[in-house]
């Protein structure tokens, strides 16, 4: 009987792909995100710095020779003096009048577009074309339109009934910048809280009409707490934009008679009185309280995305 025996076959080794590190891969993700990045950063960020710079010196562009470093002798001054302080409490009063008044109009007009009739998005096409005109076409559309005192639209009404004809620009000069801004920026409030309403339990909304529940104990029970974060989400971008609004004053009153806010003493004091260094500084405190505001509407934001991923 004879014995056999097998050699063991000899394997080769198959070579292995090396994976690329977790931080090859983040970096691969993020690479193209890099151009729009450097772009943002040359085109907002660097000018933002040289603005911060200048604003600590004493620098008035007749007298480039002559500037010197104040430190925060410029921000002193922009807090403390009348004109600056009233420029202040002008955008503070403008803000607000505008945001609350737009949020009040964009809800009741979200609450009409949330019920189906007839026509609803022609209705919705012509609600939402204020916010679609450029800014300083509705401003002038304002100014001439309807508020000219000889041939404006409101004071053709007001004619034709036998009413005063007042110059609605002298006599109310910020209210007639609030009521353009009012009329330009209610569609943007009415698209947020439209969306909100749309985003409601639908079932949540039939048990309270089954168990009795009124419009109105709807209303207050149901969609005001609904809505609660999307009305601070429109107050806070709404804010932003405002905040910066130059376009309507410089427009409908040039800043005169006391309306002149922020932006515009800003635009004054570094196109008219050639103080770079106060109105860079004037400027980096618009940018701050911007900030700051966004700040919030960023979390505001967050807490809807986590409330949406929550419900689904």
């Amino acid at each position: 009987m004879t014995a056999t025996t097998t050699a063991p076959l000899a394997t080769t080794p198959v070579p292995t792909r090396r994976q690329p590190s977790a931080r090859l891969r983040a970096w691969a993700t993020r690479a193209p995100l890099l151009p729009a990045l450097i772009f943002m950063i040359a085109v907002t960020q660097l000018p933002f710095v040289a603005t911060l710079v200048i604003s600590f010196f004493d620098w008035n562009a007749l007298y480039p020779d002559a500037r010197s470093f104040t430190g925060l002798d410029n921000y002193q001054q922009v807090l403390t003096d009348s004109d600056l302080r009233h420029s202040v409490w002008t955008t503070v009063l403008l803000t607000v009048a505008v945001v609350l008044a737009s949020l009040v109009l964009g809800l009741a007009l979200a609450l009409l577009l949330d019920r189906r009739f007839r026509g609803r998005g022609v209705v919705r096409t012509l609600l939402i074309a204020p916010f679609l005109v450029v800014p300083v076409a509705a401003a002038l559309l304002w100014k001439h339109v309807l508020y000219n005192p000889e041939y404006g639209l409101l004071n053709g009404l007001l004619h034709y009934v036998g009413g005063p004809q007042p110059d609605w620009i002298s006599s109310t000069p910020l209210l007639a910048i609030e009521a353009s801004l009012v009329w330009q920026w209610t569609p943007f409030m009415m698209l947020i809280l439209l969306a909100g309403l749309q985003s409601r339990d639908q079932q949540q909304m039939e048990a309270a009409r089954v168990d009795g529940a009124s419009d109105w104990q709807i209303f207050r029970y149901l969609t005001l707490p609904h809505l609660r974060r999307y009305l601070e989400l429109g107050a806070l971008l709404g804010s932003i934009y405002i905040v910066q609004n130059f376009d309507a004053v410089f427009t409908i009153t040039s800043g005169g008679l006391g309306t002149a806010n922020l932006p515009y003493t800003v635009y004054q004091s570094f196109y008219q009185a050639h103080e770079n260094g106060l109105a860079s500084a004037a400027g980096v405190l618009v940018v701050i309280g911007s900030i700051v505001i966004a700040t919030f509407a960023l979390r505001v934001v967050s807490s809807l995305f986590r409330e949406e991923v929550s419900r689904a």
